[in-house]
Formats: structure tokens, sequence, C-alpha cells
């Protein structure tokens, strides 16, 4: 019995040895594969990588001395401006809007953190950080980047210039439409208390301007009121339109309501869809090798054939910049008519 204790004890302890020393191997083996170097993943990341061969293409050093006069010498040091257009460009290569969501997918894909420069085990910014960030920097420094990066495509024969198609699409706003608030007219409150002045004389006092946002006031005329009334009350009384007899239908329009939460929403409606506050996105793409060569976003509540002059303009101003022609732009028939540019 002695004998078989001492043999079952034996064995146990050859066991745990054995399981002390599976155990030191994993964990080492973890610790090499989730604390090497940034140099080994360069090594190592196979060479069909889109996100290598991006990096290996794409020279973004120019931003730095863009952005130059936006950081301070004094303060926590922020992130690399370089970094941050990065991130951008994952955003909208992977169609992720949400940063949040963006800092969780860059985190899992190491094809996307050797683009961006971090190690496996490296804690990547918070997403506030690129929110923040994205408001900080004015509009002419991502029109400048897109530019840059357009001049990179023509100087690598993807844009030929000479003919452009322009399409357009509702993009959703971060509102609802149960936050619409009724725009009030911009009249002048009366006075509740008889001053001194007014007392003792007339005085002529110039009104004080108003604090109110310019969207939360009426700028219609009374003529357009009626008739927008009428038509709603129309669309109420047809018969085919059966969503708009519904009581709780929600026949507003940009002439009476606004959005506190975003003023530059504007509500718009497509054919058989309900109505939402959207923004209008322009894109000009060139039909050489589908590089986008112009991108405007416009108020939802304009036609396409309203933006088409000054989007055009702008692309002739682009394409000239890099000695390229502008002849013929393209549009669909979906919308109204519009008169094409050609040369």
């Amino acid at each position: 019995m002695a004998v078989a204790q001492l043999y079952y004890r034996a064995k146990r302890s050859f066991l745990y040895l054995e399981l002390c020393k599976a155990e030191k191997t994993i964990t080492n083996s973890l610790s090499l594969i989730f604390n090497f170097p940034a140099a080994f993943l360069s090594t190592t990341a196979p060479a069909a990588w889109f996100y290598r061969r991006l990096k290996e293409r794409l020279d973004l050093s120019f931003i730095y001395e863009a952005t130059k006069q936006l950081y301070g010498s004094t303060g926590n040091p922020s992130i690399d401006p370089v970094i941050f257009f990065k991130f951008m460009l994952i955003g909208c290569l992977e169609n992720i809007t949400s940063d949040r969501k963006l800092i969780e997918h860059c985190s899992m894909r190491m094809d996307m953190l050797y683009f961006l420069g971090y190690n496996v085990d490296e804690p990547l910014p918070w997403h506030s950080t690129l929110s923040r960030t994205r408001q900080l920097y004015p509009e002419a420094l991502f029109e400048a980047v897109f530019n840059k990066v357009f001049s990179l495509c023509v100087a690598n024969n993807m844009v030929a210039g000479c003919r452009v198609s322009i399409d357009s699409a509702p993009v959703k706003a971060n509102a609802s439409m149960e936050t619409l608030l009724e725009k009030q007219p911009n009249l002048p409150g009366p006075k509740l208390v008889q001053s001194v002045e007014d007392q003792n004389g007339i005085v002529a006092t110039i009104p004080k301007p108003s604090n109110r946002h310019p969207g939360s006031v009426i700028t219609a005329s009374d003529h357009q009121l009626r008739q927008l009334k009428k038509h709603q009350q129309k669309l109420k009384s047809a018969p085919a339109n059966l969503g708009a007899s519904n009581k709780k239908a929600q026949l507003l329009s940009n002439k009476t309501h606004y959005s506190p939460t975003d003023p530059d929403a504007r509500i718009s409606v497509k054919p058989g869809k309900a109505r939402k506050l959207n923004y209008h996105c322009s894109l000009a793409v060139d039909t050489a090798e589908g590089v986008i060569s112009h991108v405007q976003a416009d108020f939802a509540d304009g036609r396409d054939s309203q933006y088409l002059p000054d989007i055009a303009l702008k692309l002739q101003q682009r394409l000239a910049a890099n000695e390229l022609c502008l002849e013929e732009v393209l549009a669909d028939t979906a919308g109204p008519p519009v008169r094409l540019l050609k040369r």
C-alpha cells in the first residue's frame, strides 16, 4: 500500500511539473506573439496586404506643415495629424461612420495597425479624440488633403479629366424628426413695463437684435405659407396617399419647422419613403479610373440643378490646377432637367 501511494504521488508530481512547463511555454509564446516590436510586424506582414501597399505608396508627411499652426508647444501631446487622417481614410474605405466602431475595428486588424504605425499591444487613441480633432481642424485643411491626394492620382495617370459623372444622394443627419420645433415669426415682443423715457415722450430707439438661431425664424412669405398649407391639405385628402391621411403622419416643411439639434439639417422626402432630416451629398467621379474628383455637401431642400453650376465651377478649378481640362459632364435623368457642360 505504501509503495502504491508513493507511486501515485510521484506521478502527480511529474504531471504537475509537466503542466508547469507547458504553461510556461504557452506564456512565452503568447508574450512573443503580442509583444514583438513593430519592426517584426513590418518584416512579417504579407506583401499582398492592401494597407501595406497603401502605406508604401501614400506619403502624408505634408500634413505636418499644413497643421503646424494648429498645435502648441505646451500641454499634453495630442494625436499625430498623419495618424488622424489615416484613421479617416480607413473609415472611408471600410464604410465606418462611427468613431467608436472605427477604433474597435482597427484594434482587431493587424494590417490596419501596421498602416497606422501601432504595435499589437499598443493602445489606440480614444474615439472621443478623433471626434474632437475633427471639430478643431478647419475645413480648408480637409480640402488641402483632398487636393493633394487628387494630385497624386493625376501624377500616376489615374485621372483623365475630360469626362466626369456627377450624382447625388441624401445623407441622413444625426437628428430626429421627433425633435423638430415650429419656427416663430421674427417680431419684437410687447413692452410690458413702461420706461421713464416713454413717460416723458416718444424716443426713437433701435431694436435689439434677436439672439435666436436664424433657422428658428420664419423667412417664408405669407403667400408661400398659404400655398404650403393648401398643398398639405391636398395630400391628406388624396386617396392615393394612404400615409398622408394617417393621423400620425408628419407633413412638416422646412418653411415652418427646424431641428434644434442640427439646424443645418433639412427635411427631404423621396417617392415611396418617409420624410427624414438629411443632407444633400454630391459626388463627381472621373470616368477613366473611377477617381473621386469632387465632393460637396449642401442643404437637402435644394435640387441637383441648383447645385450643379457650383460643383462644375469648383471641379474646373481643381482640374485646371492639375493642368487638366473638363470637356463633358454626365448626369442622370431621374432628377430635374439640367444643361450638361460640354466643351
